[in-house]
């Protein structure tokens, strides 16, 4: 094994932990918030692991060994540096501290050509504005409708709110793993062997039984300071909206974007709406403070994204700034 396979496997553990650490927040955080209570965890972590195999079994055999769907394919294969290993080292870091980094700036970034990153960042801005808005005028309507402050699901109705949860986490997690896998399968062979198939999905597996073991770490939080996000019913329409986003966006393009930045979007938009709806009860000056936070996070977890790429393609490896 040379040094650069080991740069590779470093790479790919640590990115696999960063990516279901701080990424798979965004689509089972919700997930969680309303289950944990009613369900032992891992009952929970099989529900999600069986998408897992089964999104990476489909993407590897519909493209070709390709489990990234084809969002490598502005990417191309290169030797791996210990700098792309020291990416998802920093994200790790990152993601102990509880800051929502996009794991796409900063582990594909350090792949890609300055000008695709450009791309990327815009894309995933559009993706953060039109999740804003989309969601501000779904629960500006929704509002008019249902007090998402107060988990007000009849008993009787309870079940097929569940039911329809855990579909619609389903769609979610596959519309999401079909997105961030990219971050992943970066460091591997573009078309994977079976055996690495299997390796990658005990891997895989075996950090997102971590993630429902500490009930979401502490990204979670992100999740769980929004109104009612802990309610089935709530949660179940945070996952519909998110998941056909990440469609509409997957169908634009193949060009790599940030989903936190649309998850993050998406949230601030309803936090917003809710306030709107019900002014008497519900102060802007107790959503001004959460949507910045959390906008000031993504702030800083691009910055640093930034930074560590530009010292790759300026300092370490002018050749991939052309």
């Amino acid at each position: 094994m040379d040094i650069h396979t080991i740069y590779a496997v470093i790479g790919f553990m640590l990115a696999a932990y960063a990516v279901i650490g701080n990424d798979s927040v965004q689509t089972l955080g919700t997930f969680i918030a309303s289950n944990s209570k009613i369900f032992k965890w891992y009952w929970l972590w099989l529900a999600a692991a069986l998408v897992l195999a089964g999104t990476l079994f489909a993407g590897w055999f519909l493209n070709d060994g390709d489990i990234s769907w084809g969002r490598l394919d502005k990417i191309p294969a290169v030797q791996i540096q210990w700098y792309h290993a020291a990416a998802p080292a920093v994200l790790v870091l990152l993601t102990r501290m509880g800051i929502p980094v996009s794991t796409t700036f900063l582990v594909l970034s350090t792949f890609a050509s300055t000008v695709l990153l450009e791309k990327m960042l815009v894309k995933s801005v559009v993706g953060y504005g039109l999740a804003a808005i989309v969601a501000y005028v779904t629960w500006l309507v929704l509002a008019h409708f249902l007090n998402e402050k107060f988990n007000s699901v009849k008993k009787e109705h309870r079940p097929f709110w569940r039911t329809l949860q855990w579909f619609s986490t389903g769609f979610l997690w596959f519309s999401w793993l079909s997105h961030d896998m990219a971050n992943i399968a970066v460091f591997m062979p573009r078309q994977l062997p079976f055996t690495l198939l299997i390796l990658s999905i005990g891997v895989l597996s075996a950090w997102l039984a971590y993630i429902f073991w500490s009930h979401g770490g502490k990204i979670q939080k992100i999740v769980l300071e929004k109104t009612g996000s802990r309610f089935m019913r709530s949660a179940t329409i945070i996952d519909l909206v998110y998941a056909f986003l990440l469609l509409y966006f997957k169908e634009m393009n193949s060009i790599p974007m940030s989903t936190t930045w649309v998850f993050v979007g998406l949230l601030s938009g309803r936090e917003l709406a809710i306030a709107t709806a019900h002014r008497a009860d519900y102060h802007f000056g107790y959503v001004f403070p959460i949507v910045g936070k959390d906008f000031l996070k993504m702030m800083v977890g691009l910055a640093v994204s930034v930074a560590l790429v530009l010292a790759i393609h300026y300092v370490f490896d002018p050749v991939t700034m052309e």
